[in-house]
């Protein structure tokens, strides 16, 4: 095996829909990150734990491949048709690796278990009643009986536990089943030579009838116990990863695309930036864009979490995999591809389910040092029993030694954290919640401090203007001019709102030069040889404009109101000013309500006036704010609380956001907001509510319990059930562990560490 570098990206025409979404990309890893982010280009088993490999899912995949137009043509890989130049199509979908695993272990459980329970019931003949076996044969018979009957079982069904055993000892990588394979190896060893060779063992080994105990029930019973628990794994592996199945099977496959001929239904592989798309009612959005003609009801619930269906109108944005409701719209392609939402949600949830946790860490140190310690175990109880034991002594240090290889379980230890991770994450995906990482869920859970921008975070992000007023308040249209004029190369939401003011009032825009944007404070820029500004305070300040005390108070008045208002000026003059609003989202409320009585508290951070943020302030009960904030104060401000011990939480929307969002102990990005702020942070909110924050909050909660759980359940299954192996309770209650039993424990263990993190699934995040 090899590190996996690239995967390969073909494209594909569909004359028909043939995703399968539980197919893989022939990427695996494994399941518990041993070796981190490591990846395999072909299944089999973890060099270093011995757990099955697990592969990456993918939307497409397929076995054979046709031409749509000489359905003669067929090919055993994907590429271009020889005789009219198409790509090729896939004809029809292959099974996942997933799939195909769990029903490997299916066929080897069924033949191990109809070859187990015979040896089962002949070993225990003489617990029924008149022992009819032995009238039979002779019990050195049924002895060779049990052992023919054993070798399909140990060398086809579950030999792959010895070559993994093998493996871990030759790469010292000690793992469950080292422990399975010595266990389970020893007594089939001791048995074949118990029954070769018995006049070499004591007498207390030997039977009334002069033979030796043999144990291949008890090989056979542990080895199937062991595959029952591998088969249940791999059916709840699947499980874990069904959220990234479930984002994969919004994926369309074809569109309607708009052309001078009419339209035509293309695969989504065709889709290129700038087509017209039409969306059919209750039709699957393709890519992302925005509508160019008509409206309708889109079903967002998919990414976003939130039940109720968006009216979308023109120039609003669409999603890929959102659903149209009952009417038809024309979209524009604007990302196609893996630049879409939902591929990048799939990608980031994927990368998100394999990245490891800081509390792993402990997991893994233990880990490290379990299986040395378990053997040494196993060595001391075959000693102490060896001496210390009744009658037959060795048989019963045999025995009990087994049973603590067999019951141990490391598996159950390294599953604790990355199932936890792996369900979290797809859960925190179907609300709306991007987790980039394993290590933000965990800080998640310690957060004590929410920092938060203003606009596009707390307010809707889609100001409006009010008014564009010259100093004697009334309208002024080159004023207006001049500020659309320097706007159009500007991104800033407050920018927007002045284009769309210009577009309503019919501006006809000019060239302008030396346009700059001054961080926190607005833009400059030259038109008509005019130099002009438009900014706070602080531009008028830097250009050395003075604010005329009449205007000054107009101003006052409009922020004290919680608009914003920005100053214009010409030729270092300030000829007047625009008004802008931006109405508090209606979930800010509930949503730092929500945080404040968690114990968290809430701190709003603006570039914007103090008038307009304690405005904003005093309607959200917030217990602190600061206005007029560069991105180099909102720096410091979370390095101050930072420095108290606090564990900081900073959400916001915007470039000037970034180095903020980079400093806090989690950046928390509106998914509303800029590329750069999303990179920039930890968690992503694709619906860009506060709401968003309070989900993610009550999701690290809820995965950091669920992994807590997992590791309590872990440690004590192994801190109670190696000593009850070992036949601590038998000189008080008489009790000792069958290594059947064990085997049984041993299996369940690590299942029952995978249900516990399905349970994530059903967790309620609001």
């Amino acid at each position: 095996m090899k590190t996996q570098k690239t995967d390969s990206k073909c494209k594909h025409h569909h004359a028909k829909p043939p995703t399968k979404v539980e197919e893989g990309n022939g990427i695996f890893y494994c399941p518990m990150h041993c070796e981190g982010d490591k990846t395999y280009d072909k299944s089999g088993s973890c060099p270093v734990c011995g757990m099955d490999l697990v592969e990456q899912p993918k939307a497409v995949i397929t076995s054979q491949y046709t031409c749509p137009m000489h359905p003669e043509v067929i090919k055993d890989s994907s590429g271009s048709c020889p005789i009219c130049g198409m790509d090729l199509v896939p004809m029809e979908p292959t099974e996942s690796a997933e799939s195909k695993t769990y029903k490997k272990l299916l066929q080897k459980f069924k033949i191990s278990v109809s070859f187990t329970l015979p040896i089962f019931l002949i070993a225990m003949g003489d617990l029924i009643p008149g022992n009819p076996l032995s009238l039979l044969f002779s019990q050195l018979i049924w002895n060779w009986i049990q052992f023919l009957l054993s070798l399909p079982v140990v060398f086809y069904a579950t030999w792959m536990f010895f070559e993994r055993a093998y493996s871990s000892i030759k790469t010292w990588n000690l793992n469950m089943f080292t422990l399975i394979g010595i266990g389970s190896g020893v007594a089939f060893l001791f048995s074949i030579f118990a029954l070769l060779f018995p006049d070499i063992f004591p007498d207390q080994f030997k039977t009334e009838s002069g033979t030796v105990f043999v144990y291949f029930e008890a090989v056979t019973v542990i080895l199937t116990l062991v595959l029952l628990g591998q088969l249940l794994e791999a059916r709840a592996h699947s499980q874990t990863s069904g959220a990234i199945k479930a984002l994969l099977k919004l994926a369309p496959t074809e569109a309607t695309l708009v052309t001078p001929q009419g339209d035509k239904v293309v695969s989504i592989h065709d889709i290129k930036k700038g087509d017209l798309i039409r969306v059919k009612p209750g039709g699957k959005i393709p890519v992302d864009g925005k509508i160019t003609e008509g409206d309708g009801s889109v079903d967002e619930s998919m990414i976003t979490g939130e039940p109720i269906p968006v009216h979308k109108k023109v120039d609003d944005a669409v999603s890929s995999g959102t659903i149209n409701g009952k009417k038809s719209f024309v979209m524009k392609a604007e990302k196609v591809g893996s630049e879409t939402l939902l591929s990048q949600i799939i990608q980031m949830v994927n990368n998100a389910s394999r990245s490891r946790a800081p509390i792993q860490k402990l997991a893994d140190k233990i880990s490290k040092y379990f299986v040395p310690i378990v053997v040494l175990i196993s060595v001391t109880t075959f000693i102490i029993w060896d001496i210390f034991g009744p009658d037959p002594a060795l048989v019963y240090a045999f025995v009990n030694a087994i049973a603590v290889l067999i019951i141990a379980c490391p598996c159950a230890l390294g599953l604790a954290t990355p199932m936890s991770v792996m369900v979290g994450v797809g859960k925190g995906a179907q609300n709306g919640v991007l987790i980039k990482n394993a290590e933000a869920l965990e800080k998640l859970n310690k957060v004590d401090v929410l920092i938060t921008d203003k606009t596009g975070t707390i307010t809707e992000g889609k100001p409006s203007v009010e008014k564009v007023l010259n100093t004697a308040g009334k309208f002024d249209k080159p004023l207006l001019q001049y500020i659309a004029t320097l706007n159009q190369y500007s991104e800033h939401p407050l920018s927007t709102a002045i284009m769309k003011f210009a577009k309503i009032k019919a501006i006809d825009l000019k060239a302008s030069k030396d346009f700059e944007a001054v961080s926190g404070k607005g833009i400059i820029g030259t038109v008509d040889g005019k130099k002009i500004a438009l900014g706070n305070a602080k531009l008028m300040l830097q250009i050395k404009a003075k604010i005329p005390k009449e205007l000054d108070e107009k101003v006052t008045t409009e922020q004290q109101t919680g608009k914003t208002v920005s100053y214009i000026a010409v030729d270092q003059k300030v000829a007047g000013y625009v008004t802008i609003t931006d109405a508090i989202k209606e979930t800010s409320k509930a949503a730092i309500t929500r945080l404040q009585a968690e114990g968290i508290e809430v701190v709003m951070l603006t570039g914007d006036n103090q008038k307009t943020a304690k405005y904003v302030a005093d309607q959200l009960h917030l217990s602190d704010f600061k206005a007029e904030c560069l991105p180099a104060d909102k720096l410091e401000t979370i390095k101050a609380y930072q420095a108290k011990g606090k564990v900081v939480a900073m959400a916001g929307d915007g470039i000037n956001d970034a180095p903020a969002l980079a400093q806090a102990d989690i950046g928390i990005a509106m998914g509303t907001g800029t590329d750069v702020a999303i990179e920039s942070s930890e968690v992503t909110l694709v619906k860009g509510d506060l709401m968003g924050i309070v989900k993610s909050i009550n999701l690290g909660k809820s995965v950091m319990k669920n992994i807590k759980q997992n590791l309590f359940f872990a440690f004590i299954y192994n801190t109670l059930g190696v000593p009850v192996a070992a036949g601590i309770l038998y000189p008080f209650f008489g009790i000792l562990l069958s290594p059947m039993i064990a085997a049984a424990a041993m299996s369940f263990s690590s299942v029952s560490v995978i249900v516990n993190s399905l349970r994530l699934r059903s967790v309620n995040l609001k």
